[in-house]
């Protein structure tokens, strides 16, 4: 993987827009045919709905990140 990010990072900062928004594009057409378990469906679901409920309950990542590393 080194030699491969060494290739990548040579190119203009336009080709590494280009080859990541290539590579974004076949993630989310991939993720279209990912199996995604009931119960994990159903879970994200009641996340969501509880955002929606309570937004200012939520945490950004950097939050996220902090509280993380303090367990570490």
């Amino acid at each position: 993987m080194t030699k491969l990010l060494d290739d990548i990072l040579k190119l203009s900062v336009l080709e590494r827009i280009g080859m990541l928004e290539a590579i974004w594009d076949s993630i989310t057409e991939e993720e279209k045919n990912l199996y995604i378990p009931e119960e994990i469906k159903l879970l994200l679901n009641e996340r969501l709905e509880a955002y929606g409920k309570a937004p200012e309950k939520t945490s950004n990542w950097d939050e996220v990140k902090k509280r993380i590393n303090k367990q570490l």
